[in-house]
């Protein structure tokens, strides 16, 4: 989790090839790692009980303690507690509402993009609240336009760039990856069928697609409307209520 606010503490934009290498260079050390030591694992305790005649039993692989050592889970939980992105999602949206607790609503605003904005210089409240009612960067003008690069929205990333990015991260999982892709209410089944396929073409073990609006309720939105909010949970909206 946090993989999005690490891309954009390193300068690179999610939907980008330096982020595909940067996915691929990230997992490839954490797989070859997890590997190592359980080899060495198995040496010490024993094989998993199929090792012989498994695709590990090849060369110079002697043991293997686990049949599998890595996945990717959506973390949508403790993602939360930690204040970072769930998985290995670009960020929902810069503000949005996230609807708990049998209709809990907690307003969310990216803490990376107010602490940069103030670093900069174009923070304000004015600008903060006009974010809030679109969650998204990418057509507010006053946001410095190296920064809307940066702070890219799960529908400001193409369906495309959703899957080349779990596919850089599914080559070196020896399990699934989570992922989801989100699209607008207007999307037709043949974009989701162009998803299926070229997840398919680059070899993800699943693909997970969501149109927005396909349910009465969604956890995740974006403030289309206003919203009444606890203080406690406002985020940088103090006053309560945040309007559209």
């Amino acid at each position: 989790m946090g993989f999005a606010e690490m891309l954009i503490k390193i300068n690179i934009p999610y939907n980008s090839d330096k982020a595909i290498e940067t996915a691929e260079k990230l997992m490839k050390f954490i797989n070859d790692e997890s590997h190592k030591k359980s080899q060495e694992l198995g040496a010490e305790r024993g094989s998993f009980p199929n090792f012989k005649g498994s695709s590990w039993d090849i060369g110079k692989i002697k043991t293997m303690r686990n049949a599998t050592t890595t996945t990717i889970a959506p973390t949508g939980t403790i993602s939360l507690i930690a204040g970072v992105s769930s998985g290995i999602e670009p960020l929902f949206a810069i503000s949005f509402v996230r609807d708990v607790m049998e209709g809990t609503k907690l307003l969310e605003v990216t803490p990376l993009f107010e602490e940069i904005a103030r670093q900069r210089g174009f923070y304000s409240k004015i600008l903060m609240l006009k974010v809030a009612r679109k969650g998204t960067v990418n057509d507010i003008k006053e946001v410095p336009s190296d920064i809307r690069k940066l702070f890219v929205t799960s529908f400001d990333v193409s369906p495309e760039w959703h899957v080349k990015l779990q596919a850089a991260f599914q080559k070196f999982v020896d399990n699934a990856v989570s992922k989801t892709v989100n699209l607008p209410q207007k999307a037709k089944p043949e974009d989701v069928a162009k998803i299926y396929l070229l997840a398919h073409k680059l070899k993800c073990k699943g693909i997970t697609v969501y149109r927005t609006g396909s349910k009465q309720q969604q956890v995740l939105y974006v403030p289309d409307q206003a919203v009444q909010v606890k203080e406690e949970f406002a985020g940088t909206c103090h006053s309560g209520v945040c309007t559209n």
